[in-house]
């Protein structure tokens, strides 16, 4: 456990701006907490876990190569210049079936290539019938920008024209854009249903519907949106489901939305065996962000994400770590769309080292090469922990990650 900091490691990481005395700012300091309400007590042992030995995986031999694919000409060399050889499992798995025209259901860990296997056969059919059109619902708006900046990459040439619908961004640039014709249209369940209730977006004319991480929708309270939006797609041919976690009530939704679906699971360990994982305890207020600040300056921290339970302790917690010399920004759902993703690309780009998200806003992010996830406040429930550690220690890389503990919750 962390408990306290070697002297020789001040200055290493960030600039020496970092190292500003903390007591310049008592103030400020005072409007932290761990917002952990003092209830039960933590079992910390599931916050450790020390590398030791990074064990090999079972090296994965896929049934397909993309080539093997009966993919349109254009589509393919679009693979072939973005280097994609060999699909991942959850790809070599579900193509075959979209590309079928079956119903799927895809459990698979975030980060393991879920938007390609679902993408690509969808993005060939549009091709080969222009009249198919795809509506995919995601829990968030970077999510839904994430998908359409893939599709559009995969589908560049191909005369496919994609809209995505979220909020926090123009209604009425959003209804002009669903007045043209569209092959996939991605968006949120609310602005979607918005949509549809204004009579812009017009569901018999989609034949696929996708739902991405429709484990956090449910999470997030959008099962009526999502279940008003599936029964007005009279139309609808297909569907695909794809979720990081099975549980009882996502069971229940299969049954709602799926017609005989084809399960592909692959879904791999539950953390990684790549991360570090360790907590800083801490006494008080006042001394938790005195911990952040001893933690942020020792080296290696190249790109950290810090999660925060509320909107207001992300923005804080940014602000007071700017005025200390750090170089970070923060993003959360009440921040404008220009805002979240101005945030993003100087995190990705590497204008700014650290970036403070509430777990909403940071749900399904491929954000690559995150060296260390802070968690400054504890996550409501262990799978939003397994998925906020899950940001780092990617691609066979190596990732630490620290949870911070008071004591009295010990």
């Amino acid at each position: 456990m962390y408990t306290q900091y070697n002297n020789k490691e001040r200055g290493q990481g960030f600039s020496s701006r970092g190292t500003r005395p903390a007591s310049r700012f008592p103030a400020r300091r005072r409007s932290f907490n761990s917002r952990g309400k003092g209830t039960g007590r933590l079992d910390v042992s599931k916050y450790i876990k020390k590398i030791e030995t990074v064990e090999k995986e079972d090296v994965f031999v896929p049934v397909n190569t993309f080539a093997d694919f009966n993919f349109e000409p254009r589509l393919h060399a679009n693979l072939v210049k973005k280097g994609y050889v060999t699909p991942t499992p959850i790809q070599d798995s579900a193509i075959p079936y979209v590309a079928a025209g079956k119903d799927v259901l895809g459990i698979a860990n975030t980060g393991t290539g879920k938007t390609a296997a679902f993408s690509l056969p969808l993005i060939d059919r549009s091709a080969k019938n222009p009249k198919t059109a795809t509506l995919i619902i995601t829990p968030t708006r970077e999510l839904a920008f994430q998908i359409e900046e893939e599709i559009r990459n995969f589908s560049f040439g191909m005369r496919l024209f994609t809209v995505c619908v979220v909020g926090g961004t123009s209604v009425s640039k959003q209804i002009e854009k669903l007045r043209r014709h569209h092959h996939f249209v991605i968006g949120t369940p609310g602005r979607l249903r918005d949509m549809i209730e204004r009579k812009v977006l017009k569901l018999d004319q989609f034949e696929v519907l996708v739902l991405d991480e429709a484990d956090r929708m449910l999470d997030m309270g959008f099962v009526d949106e999502m279940k008003y939006i599936a029964r007005e797609m009279k139309e609808r041919k297909q569907t695909l489901f794809f979720s990081a976690t099975l549980g009882n009530d996502i069971k229940n939704l299969v049954h709602d939305f799926l017609k005989d679906p084809m399960h592909v699971s692959v879904r791999t360990r539950d953390t990684s065996k790549n991360v570090d994982q360790d907590v800083i305890l801490y006494n008080g207020y006042a001394e938790k962000i005195e911990k952040l600040h001893e933690y942020l300056i020792g080296g290696g921290k190249d790109k950290v994400l810090i999660f925060t339970r509320t909107k207001k302790d992300a923005d804080d917690l940014s602000e007071e770590l700017r005025t200390r010399g750090f170089k970070g920004d923060s993003i959360h759902g009440d921040k404008s769309q220009y805002f979240r993703m101005k945030a993003l690309r100087s995190f990705k780009g590497g204008d700014i080292q650290i970036l403070v998200a509430t777990d909403v806003a940071a749900r399904g992010l491929d954000i690559s090469g995150v060296s260390h996830v802070i968690n400054y406040d504890i996550p409501e429930n262990y799978d939003d922990y397994i998925h906020r550690i899950g940001r780092t220690g990617r691609a066979d890389a190596l990732g630490s990650a620290v949870t911070f503990i008071p004591t009295k919750q010990l």
